[in-house]
């Protein structure tokens, strides 16, 4: 059913002031991460550098990668040089982190974008998927957080984070294609779409916790339907 023009007027005046809520949080409290431009940058963050945090942190603690990415860009400063590093080299800087296919990838991938593509990786996130170890979700970060495009990034912290927001029981696993939709509905026109992206997972990672919420800290508490519910400790 399609909405009527009153309604669709609505929906997106509310996804404005939702955009507006969570940036100006973001600009207030974002942590400072060695992969993260600050908000408002000038230059967002290279694509490198996104894209090496982005395949770090899958199923790894940030704790745990940091450390791991500063390495990283020490023996390996741009992608050139990743891709001229022994793959034996890698695995070893690699080891600790676990999953050692990601590492296989990653220098898979750098071999890729430095002998296919002249060193720099493409910016859409159709192109992105395309490339080694990259998934819809790693291409739609590197998308939205290195060249600003309007491109829904949905991580675990992100469903979770909107299944509170839209008070949804069922699990989230039946629910994706939908979470995906209304994720990439927060971010279409918007001005910075990096900084969103960014913001949305930031929120999830440090208050929209998986255990005990802190539903007082949200800039969406007032809109959100779990909160208004108590519902969302339990989802």
């Amino acid at each position: 059913m399609t909405p009527k023009h009153e309604d669709m007027a609505e929906i997106i005046r509310n996804h404005h002031i939702l955009q507006e809520q969570l940036l100006s949080w973001y600009d207030q409290n974002h942590r400072v991460l060695p992969w993260r431009a600050r908000p408002k940058a000038n230059r967002p963050t290279p694509a490198y550098h996104v894209w090496l945090s982005e395949i770090m942190l899958q199923q790894t603690t940030v704790k745990a990668v940091i450390p791991y990415f500063q390495k990283f860009l020490r023996k390996w400063p741009d992608i050139q040089d990743l891709a001229n590093a022994p793959l034996d080299d890698v695995l070893t800087a690699w080891a600790g982190l676990g999953y050692y296919a990601r590492a296989r990838n990653l220098h898979k991938c750098a071999q890729y974008v430095v002998n296919e593509l002249n060193g720099t990786f493409p910016t859409t996130v159709n192109e992105l998927k395309q490339l080694p170890g990259i998934g819809p979700y790693t291409a739609s970060a590197i998308a939205s957080i290195a060249f600003n495009t309007p491109a829904a990034a949905v991580d675990g912290n992100v469903e979770r984070v909107l299944t509170r927001y839209l008070n949804i029981k069922t699990p989230i696993a039946d629910n994706k294609k939908d979470l995906s939709k209304h994720a990439e509905s927060l971010i279409t026109d918007i001005m910075r779409p990096g900084d969103f992206t960014q913001a949305l997972m930031e929120l999830g990672a440090t208050v929209c916790t998986p255990k005990n919420p802190s539903c007082m800290l949200c800039p969406w508490r007032d809109s959100c339907a779990a909160h208004k519910h108590g519902t969302a400790a339990s989802l």
